[in-house]
């Protein structure tokens, strides 16, 4: 029996066993228009847009996954449990937080701390460590190195809010050896745990929360390409 979804349109069959997620639905729209031959659209349910279609030949979808870990875990899920996916590409943006972290650099998370309660519903006894698939992790630095683009790989926070009341977190985030700061991993790496699948995430620096940098639109349009490259290649 297919559990009825209120979020997302798709039945099985719609969407391919890889998906790539960059958190903003425009983008989805943006890399199916621009990287995806015969692509057809299998949700617009809430402006989440998500497409399927062949990169080079292998069937490969794309859709948003909004802003935040419960966002994430609910699509996630979905794709994972309703729609028989295997492997989902996290692609979206950090705020730096290393001092060696410059902005246009990819950085591959091979884990992710956070702040969010989302893992308590496992009931598992300790602290549960949410990690990248290594196979996928593997490919997506071969694909990087093959296509000339530098990449870190290394640890990131999933914060659950935007606009934290401490002060100090990214400093101590910094202090442990975490990359950069963003939103979603955590979610996608439990929710892959928990489900038996497959998850990555990519993510370009946008912004460095130290120095104030930021990127141009026209520098964040160039880095955001090298990172879906990477994601399409490893897909």
């Amino acid at each position: 029996m297919i559990i009825p979804s209120a979020c997302n349109a798709a039945e099985p069959g719609d969407v391919a066993k890889t998906v790539l997620m960059p958190g903003d639905p425009l983008r989805a729209k943006y890399i199916a228009e621009t990287y995806l031959t015969d692509a057809k659209c299998f949700n617009q349910v809430r402006g989440m847009f998500g497409y399927t279609g062949k990169y080079k030949g292998k069937e490969v979808s794309v859709m948003g996954s909004g802003m935040g870990i419960p966002s994430m875990g609910l699509y996630a899920y979905e794709l994972y449990m309703r729609l028989g996916v295997e492997n989902i590409i996290r692609i979206g943006t950090t705020g730096g937080i290393a001092d060696d972290v410059k902005l246009r650099d990819v950085i591959v998370a091979i884990g992710a701390s956070t702040n969010s309660n989302f893992a308590c519903q496992y009931g598992f006894q300790g602290y549960l460590a949410p990690v990248a698939d290594y196979g996928l992790l593997e490919k997506a630095v071969a694909a990087a190195r093959e296509k000339n683009i530098s990449v870190r790989v290394g640890p990131v926070f999933s914060s659950d809010m935007f606009y934290n009341a401490d002060p100090t977190v990214n400093e101590k985030c910094r202090q442990m050896g975490l990359l950069a700061v963003e939103m979603e991993t955590a979610g996608l790496y439990y929710t892959a745990a928990y489900c038996g699948k497959k998850a990555l995430s990519i993510l370009t620096v946008s912004d460095h929360v130290f120095t104030g940098e930021a990127l141009s639109s026209e520098d964040r349009e160039k880095s955001f390409n090298e990172m879906m490259v990477i994601a399409l290649e490893t897909a």
